[in-house]
């Protein structure tokens, strides 16, 4: 018996691995199909929002009637709350790739967990390990160094963009475990209608070429699928791994961006990406190599 739940558990594992690091290589198109695209960021938001909310939406009614229809779909004032600033940073995250290099929105939004520990700490009053503390701070002269060759490249603008990205999201974090009973798929569906319904009134989403409609469709279909794909994994492994492998959703956007659109950003920015990158990828691997003793303890026990 013993043998079939290890067994279980192990393929349980290689599946949530498989899952999530589909999810960072299929997140890290978001820069390369964003400038790919002609229209403007609005009309790119309003698109790829009715596209993703629609599969989202299936894939939360599929997930309600395997439950037997007990997952709640009531938002209220907290879900709404979650809709429209998901929206508002995603919009700030599509118009920062116009306006700056792919490898520099990759790596500042790679700060967002550390950004949230510091707003954690500053809102909620949430314990501030040392260890976070230090990786923040490292991460912070790094997109410091990416920020300032902004000036030289004109790419500042982008960058400030990317910031206010990374803030939203970091914000979006807290919200989501302070609202534990919320349904949080639910509510990112919502917000994808919200930018939807936006971009139709603000924009003229329909004047688009038959090019950039097929990309725009498919936009929409990958950030649904990696959305699931992220939801999926994220349930059958633990949380340290999960946030590692999803790291790596950084260095795929970056190599899909060198190898569909050539792009290669200036020294600034791979150095300063390069420690981004290194304190990221040391912070996460730290909470996974704890993670794993802690497990080996328990089963030896």
């Amino acid at each position: 018996m013993n043998e079939i739940t290890a067994t279980a558990e192990t393929t349980e594992r290689t599946l949530g691995i498989l899952l999530v690091s589909s999810s960072a290589a299929v997140f890290g198109l978001t820069g390369v199909l964003t400038k790919s695209i002609h229209a403007d960021p609005l009309t790119i938001t309003c698109w790829r929002g009715f596209v993703g909310a629609i599969l989202i939406s299936l894939y939360v009614l599929w997930r309600r009637r395997r439950a037997g229809n007990r997952e709640p779909l009531r938002l209220g004032w907290r879900g709404w709350l979650l809709a429209v600033e998901g929206a508002l940073a995603s919009i700030a995250f599509i118009s920062a790739f116009k306006f700056t290099f792919v490898a520099n929105v990759a790596v500042i939004y790679a700060t967002s967990p550390f950004i949230a520990a510091v707003l954690a700490w500053m809102l909620v009053r949430e314990p501030f390990r040392l260890q976070t503390m230090v990786a923040a701070a490292v991460s912070l002269c790094g997109v410091a160094i990416m920020v300032w060759s902004g000036f030289a490249t004109g790419n500042l603008f982008g960058d400030g963009l990317a910031l206010l990205m990374t803030a939203g999201s970091a914000l979006y974090m807290i919200m989501v475990r302070a609202f534990r009973d919320t349904p949080v798929v639910w509510a990112g569906a919502v917000s994808a209608f919200l930018l939807f319904i936006l971009g139709w009134f603000v924009t003229d989403p329909l004047a688009v070429s038959s090019r950039d409609a097929i990309l725009l469709a498919t936009f929409g279909a990958s950030f649904a699928l990696a959305s699931i794909l992220w939801t999926e994994g994220s349930r059958l492994i633990p949380a340290p791994e999960s946030g590692l492998l999803g790291s790596a959703e950084v260095p795929f956007a970056i190599l899909f961006a060198f190898l569909f659109l050539a792009e290669i950003p200036p020294l600034a920015s791979m150095v300063g990406g390069a420690i981004v990158l290194g304190a990221v990828f040391a912070h996460a691997g730290r909470d996974w190599l704890k993670a794993r003793s802690r497990q080996a303890s328990s089963n030896i026990s």
